[in-house]
């Protein structure tokens, strides 16, 4: 619980063996979509970045009984279809080959055909201002961090709500400004 009976999570999830997925097939749309999927069910994205292998996001949820487990489930999934879908488009057998074959035998069982996405994710419930902006910092200075350095200046990186907080600018997708609760 954050503030004024919301509650506020920063997630983490990744692609399979960090590979470049998002990058390969150009998925960053994907992540808005199910942004505006999100929307529709009372779940709004306040800041993120979507980095080439992996996604950091921080979701407002306006309404209690939600189930984090479910919903970033159903994102990955949605998303894993349309990875896979745009590999094959662009024959890329190298990767769908090690998709394929990083499926268990259990998951195989359940009808599984791809691994896209590591099974688990990593979710902090954001419980003070500090700590949110703590994660919003770490979000966006992600893309000139460590091995990264896709751009020079952060807020210019277009997949991350940086230029939205720092600048004021909309880039790829307009974020729920978490400021107005």
């Amino acid at each position: 619980m954050y503030k004024n009976n919301c509650s506020l999570y920063f997630f983490t999830f990744t692609c399979h063996d960090w590979l470049h997925l998002f990058d390969m097939v150009n998925g960053y749309d994907l992540v808005y979509r199910w942004f505006d999927w999100l929307k529709v069910n009372g779940c709004f994205a306040s800041g993120w970045v979507i980095m080439p292998n992996h996604l950091h996001a921080i979701l407002y949820f306006s309404r209690a009984g939600f189930n984090l487990n479910k919903i970033i489930g159903n994102g990955k999934r949605l998303m894993a279809y349309e990875i896979i879908r745009r590999l094959e488009f662009s024959a890329n057998r190298e990767i769908l080959n090690a998709l394929s074959s990083a499926v268990s035998i259990r998951e195989r069982k359940k009808g599984q055909l791809h691994k896209v996405f590591r099974d688990s994710f990593d979710a902090k419930e954001i419980y003070s201002e500090w700590f949110l902006n703590q994660k919003l910092n770490y979000i966006h200075l992600n893309p000139v961090r460590g091995k990264w350095k896709l751009v020079e200046d952060y807020t210019t990186y277009e997949h991350s709500s940086a230029s939205f907080y720092m600048l004021g600018e909309i880039k790829a997708y307009a974020p729920f400004d978490i400021r107005l609760l």
